[in-house]
């Protein structure tokens, strides 16, 4: 198991890395974005933070999987950006499925594997 979960959590935070990396360097163009998925981006991208402010949480969370520090706290951060890229492209973009898929499945499994850590968080006080 401690294997599994060590390649899961490098090969996301890999993916993570590179993709916040890409997006503030801009090292790979834009396609041609059309439709809903334009829309939705053209929105996130006219609030003029939240995109910075994804693939910022996207770059701190990836550098925490890849080192191993504070890996419990990286996933209930990134979760929430995790839900939405599955929504997103179940939605409007379903060509990225199978990225989005390892991306939640993955984020869950890592979830799993240091559930010890959320016991006190999910207490009824």
């Amino acid at each position: 198991m401690k294997i599994a979960v060590t390649i899961i959590r490098l090969l996301l935070g890999a993916l993570l890395i590179f993709s916040s990396v890409s997006y503030f360097f801009n090292l790979i163009p834009v396609p041609e974005l059309s439709g809903p998925l334009k829309e939705f981006n053209e929105g996130v991208e006219a609030t003029g933070y939240l995109l910075p402010l994804i693939k910022g949480v996207e770059l701190l969370c990836g550098l925490a999987m890849l080192t191993g520090y504070f890996l419990p706290l990286a996933v209930v951060i990134f979760f929430p950006v995790a839900v939405n890229i599955i929504c997103i492209h179940l939605a409007i973009a379903p060509e990225g499925i199978p990225i989005a898929v390892f991306v939640i499945l993955s984020t869950v499994f890592l979830a799993l594997a240091n559930k010890d850590y959320y016991k006190s968080m999910l207490v009824i006080k």
